[in-house]
């Protein structure tokens, strides 16, 4: 029995029918590609001063004043304003941090592995009694959300605001969180960690392998 015929008419109705899945396909709704932005962040970035002032009150971290004020500022850090986060007031980071070796670690407060590092690198600033300097880069723009998460943890190291990422960006470091950035007292960059610390032991290496300095 040979095949059955198909005339011009019934061919192209076949080809209308697939094209017009093939788009049904093409435009159908992929509704988990694009999730709807965390409600609770779009909360906490637009906190009141009211509620920043407590937040800040609560985490009370140090205030950010230069850690050698006849040091020179020099380097990418030099010049870049942030906020910082222990007293709002603007600072600049390579005044800051001018004059001795620094680490800068970046993080935000929804960041899991943050939560682990954190409290490392705090142990690790005990241990390294002022011959590096560790300050925190908090670049969510929930500040207060930032603030919160340190007061909860219990980390009063000194920390800068910084919403539109510009210290990472200065330091060409991928935009990955953690990132920590390790300056020399020159204020040059000696290195990019991007892989988070478990441990003040994991800090210690890397401030020793970068820096050439113990702690």
């Amino acid at each position: 029995m040979s095949a059955p015929r198909f005339g011009p008419a019934a061919r192209w109705t076949v080809v209308c029918a697939i094209v017009v899945v093939a788009l049904a396909v093409a435009i159908w709704p992929r509704q988990q590609s694009a999730p709807a932005p965390d409600e609770g962040a779009q909360a906490s970035s637009s906190a009141s001063p009211e509620q920043l002032a407590a937040s800040r009150a609560k985490a009370a971290l140090p205030s950010c004043d230069p850690v050698d004020p006849a040091a020179r500022p020099a380097g990418p850090m030099a010049g870049l304003t942030v906020t910082c986060m222990g007293d709002g007031r603007p600072v600049d980071v390579g005044r800051m941090l001018a004059g001795k070796p620094a680490l800068l670690n970046i993080w935000a407060y929804w960041c899991g592995p943050c939560r682990v590092e954190l409290p490392a690198l705090a142990e690790a600033a005990k241990r390294a009694a002022g011959r590096v300097t560790l300050l925190t880069v908090h670049a969510d723009p929930a500040e207060a959300a930032g603030l919160d998460l340190l007061a909860e943890l219990g980390v009063h190291l000194p920390g800068v605001q910084d919403s539109e990422g510009r210290v990472g960006v200065a330091a060409e470091a991928p935009r990955v969180y953690p990132a920590t950035i390790l300056l020399r007292a020159d204020g040059s960059v000696a290195g990019v960690h991007a892989s988070p610390f478990t441990s003040a032991d994991d800090v210690a290496q890397v401030v020793r392998d970068t820096l050439g300095v113990t702690i």
